[in-house]
């Protein structure tokens, strides 16, 4: 053992050439999987999410004070360190592997993507500058072409993985300034300051919070975003944009862009994009969609057809953490022309400067806010690898199937009312029994907001709650491969059974 090594518990894991360092790897590895192995088959199965509410989980994990403790002055063995993940951390985590859990967007991640996420981690590529990861550079090139492809994008696109959607949307607004706002104003520089006033961006009132804050961290003023009612259904159609970007001309105004949904957060609507793409064209302004979560509808043939005109956008944000169930984190950004990426984010500081300019290396640096990147790619790469792009399609049928199983349900039934038919594998809905059907507005919703508590303590399923047109709804995200219709079933059995406590709690209060 070296001796200059600090006195640490495990000393041998911190060498890869000390004795005896590949036997104690191996050793951490094998009980790590145990703990991971005893958590998936344990509490992840148990019930959806721990049961305590915020106060009761900062007290249990903190203790008394409720208050973080500060850093160890001394370090554990490892044993000790896995024991007080069994104890602290397993035990108070939602759980997204659970069957009955239809939460926002999380499902649960393929195994060959946590595969991929290890090797990642283990592999420690810098996905930045091309000589810090030069295989990161290329299997994120491969998978960013293969999403490209999926959505219609053209040879000459390119695409950049991020950390999620908010990365992406960020991203692309500011990809929409600096390239098409500046032909818009006619200048020759990316405009800024004084220069962004009076520009307006289309959204509907369904449009992700993170465009709104898109524009604000861009230096937009606060009214850049002009917000369009959607339709009864959730979607945003084209005559009402024509009539607004009509009304902000004739006002001064400059419209340059319009935000289109293809897989809302609240409902799964998916916006008239075909026809919001040919407005954008008339009107010459900048398309982006944010198809976070129903891009990947695009990996099933039957399905595709549910989320057309993806290949009409000027940028498009898509999720892998979402719908193609990897591990977090990866999103990722996609635009028609790669200079665009380039003329938003390249830089040349001296330090990344190639000692071959010749050889023209692929820097990522170069194409996204982030500096030095996880190995984002390989997991995803793997799973696609493994399951192809028809295995893919096929769990996003199930999801669609199941949503359509849930909504036919909720038809069939009395004592629930269908916000609106799924156009992906969101279902909106509320339970409206006799009791509770004939009291006003408030009542009903705080009684909506009181049973999803109950079914979370229940911990028989678990759905979130929404607000639609001021009203509260309980939301079902059905992006999860382990759900069956029994587990649809057991989620209404369980409103139905939890309803009379729930409104007696209610009365008493």
């Amino acid at each position: 053992m070296r001796d200059d090594l600090p006195d640490v518990p495990d000393p041998e894991l911190l060498d890869i050439r000390a004795d005896g360092a590949r036997e104690a790897l191996e050793h951490l590895v094998a009980a790590t999987n145990r703990e991971a192995f005893d958590w998936l088959f344990g509490p992840a199965l148990d019930r959806p999410i721990h049961p305590e509410g915020y106060p009761e989980s900062r007290a249990r994990f903190f203790g008394p004070t409720g208050e973080p403790s500060p850093p160890p002055e001394h370090g554990a063995p490892s044993t000790e360190v896995l024991r007080a993940f069994r104890e602290r951390v397993a035990p108070m985590t939602f759980n997204a592997q659970h069957p009955a859990s239809f939460s926002y967007f999380t499902p649960p991640p393929l195994a060959m993507s946590v595969a991929g996420e290890t090797l990642a981690q283990w592999l420690q590529q810098g996905v930045d500058v091309w000589h810090a990861g030069p295989v990161g550079a290329f299997v994120e090139e491969e998978v960013t072409r293969w999403l490209a492809d999926l959505v219609g994008i053209p040879a000459e696109g390119w695409g950049v993985l991020t950390s999620g959607g908010v990365m992406a949307n960020l991203m692309a607004l500011a990809v929409a300034r600096e390239v098409h706002l500046r032909r818009v104003l006619r200048l020759d520089h990316a405009p800024r300051a004084l220069e962004l006033d009076g520009v307006r961006v289309y959204a509907s009132d369904q449009t992700h919070f993170s465009v709104a804050r898109g524009l604000d961290v861009l230096g937009f003023p606060p009214d850049t975003l002009h917000v369009v009612g959607s339709d009864e259904h959730f979607r945003l159609q084209a005559e009402p944009v024509v009539a607004a970007i009509a009304k902000d001309r004739a006002a001064g105004l400059t419209p340059f862009a319009i935000s289109a949904v293809a897989g809302s957060t609240n409902t799964g609507s998916v916006d008239d994009v075909v026809a919001l793409a040919s407005l954008a064209r008339r009107e010459h302004l900048w398309l982006h969609i944010d198809a976070a979560y129903g891009g990947a509808a695009r990996l099933s043939a039957r399905d595709a057809p549910r989320v057309p005109g993806l290949d009409l956008a000027d940028s498009i944000t898509i999720d892998p953490h979402k719908w193609f169930f990897q591990a977090y984190d990866i999103g990722a950004l996609l635009v028609r022309r790669r200079s665009d990426l380039l003329a938003t984010f390249s830089r040349s500081p001296e330090y990344y400067a190639s000692s071959r300019p010749e050889d023209e290396p692929l820097n990522w640096y170069e194409y996204s806010i982030e500096g030095t990147r996880r190995f984002r790619a390989l997991k995803l790469w793997m799973s696609w690898q493994h399951l192809g792009t028809d295995g893919l399609g096929g769990l996003i049928e199930h999801n669609d199937d199941l949503a359509t199983y849930l909504a036919s349900q909720l038809r069939d039934g009395t004592d629930f009312e269908l916000a609106c038919e799924p156009e992906l594998s969101v279902v909106c809905f509320r339970h409206l029994p006799a009791a509770i059907a004939q009291r006003d507005e408030a009542a009903i919703d705080r009684y909506q907001a009181a049973l999803q508590r109950a079914l979370e303590i229940d911990g028989s399923a678990w759905v979130s709650v929404t607000t639609l047109r001021g009203a509260t709804y309980l939301r079902a995200g059905i992006v999860n491969p382990h759900a069956t219709r029994a587990e649809i079933d057991t989620l209404l059995a369980a409103l139905r059974r939890l309803s009379e406590g729930v409104l007696e709690d209610l009365d008493r209060g």
